[in-house]
């Protein structure tokens, strides 16, 4: 039974060793494109991940009460390891979804969401090309899954400070501005017309390659002032964790910071 309860202990500390591995795997997997993102995230983390941290708390759980109650009484500091590292992943699980249940499920914001900066056909074409992608759609048409109300309604009533910002500047300079706040915030920017006042970026997440686009678009106010409004909308997932409407605001404040004093 020493020798069971020995080899149980092993295994148990192996795959527990072995689980950041699985993650790393299938986030790094995901990003360098070794496999579609819906079988990276949405398979083995979203739908197995929890799965797989469950059995192996359950296998090392195991391997502590044999430790603990055959004798000689010895491994209990590795099992107690092994369990350590399930559980301290589901602790992690756990905070996330009680995060997502405090934020709306959307992945699209805008400062104006009766007009909304829009998307270049390039935008829109590599948004296409992803399969199970996100389309771009109307931020004021009534969802289903949102009980009726438009996903610019969900979004404006979560995050009220977001709105345009006015800037005592012309339309060019105000955008070239947004798009050095842009690059200064880590964002690729793809596309500058400070004729048009038009900046497009994308945002682009460390472990999964996960990719939000940014619009954003500048036009002429009162008195020769501009006014910037911002869009930042995920290509793929149903709900950003509210990553998009944090991304919009430090861009304002970006954007806000970079302006000349008295500005």
């Amino acid at each position: 039974m020493a020798k069971f309860r020995d080899g149980w202990v092993r295994v148990a500390l192996i795959l527990a060793l072995l689980l950041p591995v699985y993650f790393v795997v299938a986030a790094l997997g995901t990003r360098f494109g070794l496999f579609d993102w819906r079988i990276g995230f949405g398979l083995l983390v979203f739908r197995l991940g929890a799965l797989v941290l469950f059995g192996v708390f359950g296998i090392a759980f195991v391997g502590l009460l044999l430790s603990l109650l055959v004798k000689p009484r010895h491994g209990w500091g590795r099992a107690l390891g092994a369990l350590l590292v399930p559980a301290l992943a589901l602790g992690f699980v756990v905070s996330v979804m009680g995060k997502a249940r405090t934020i709306p499920p959307i992945h699209d914001i805008a400062t104006n969401i009766q007009d909304p900066p829009q998307y270049s056909p390039a935008v829109i074409a590599a948004r296409a090309a992803i399969g199970g992608g996100n389309p771009v759609t109307s931020m004021t048409e009534p969802v289903e899954m949102l009980k009726g109300k438009s996903v610019g309604e969900v979004g404006q009533a979560a995050n009220p400070d977001i709105q345009p910002l006015t800037l005592a500047m012309p339309v060019a300079a105000a955008t070239q501005l947004a798009a050095d706040a842009a690059r200064a915030e880590g964002l690729k920017v793809t596309k500058v017309d400070a004729a048009g006042g038009a900046v497009e970026a994308v945002a682009e997440s460390f472990w999964f390659g996960f990719k939000d686009d940014v619009a954003i678009r500048a036009r002429p106010g009162a008195a020769g002032a501009s006014v910037v409004d911002i869009r930042s909308t995920s290509r793929v997932g149903l709900s950003d964790l509210g990553a998009n409407a944090k991304r919009v605001r430090a861009l304002l404040a970006a954007i806000k910071a970079k302006a000349p004093a008295g500005k």
